[in-house]
């Protein structure tokens, strides 16, 4: 594993219960803003393996990027720590964003 996917994985543990991160917010506080796409291929290849919060990374504009069945279980999963859905079904990245 590289240094930099072993601080995206620090950085995703560290977001708290109630709050959410983008996949850019987290590639640019590891180093790389440009890396948004790896922060992607990472939560979907080792969440299980290091018990990664994976529900809470979401699209930069506050949408759920996910689809089908996986976006209505992050849904919940957000919303039962507490985090709020505009009629649009976005977050506001303001209040709930780190």
């Amino acid at each position: 594993m590289t240094v930099f996917s072993t601080q995206l994985i620090n950085i995703i543990n560290s977001i708290p219960k109630g709050r959410v991160s983008s996949y850019g917010r987290i590639a640019e506080i590891a180093g790389n803003p440009r890396a948004a796409r790896q922060v992607s291929r990472l939560l979907h290849s080792s969440s299980e393996k290091y018990g990664l919060p994976w529900h809470r990374v979401i699209g930069s504009s506050g949408n759920i990027s996910l689809k089908g069945a996986a976006a209505d279980l992050q849904r919940q999963l957000l919303e039962s720590e507490g985090i709020e859905f505009d009629i649009n079904g976005k977050v506001d990245m303001d209040r709930y964003g780190i």
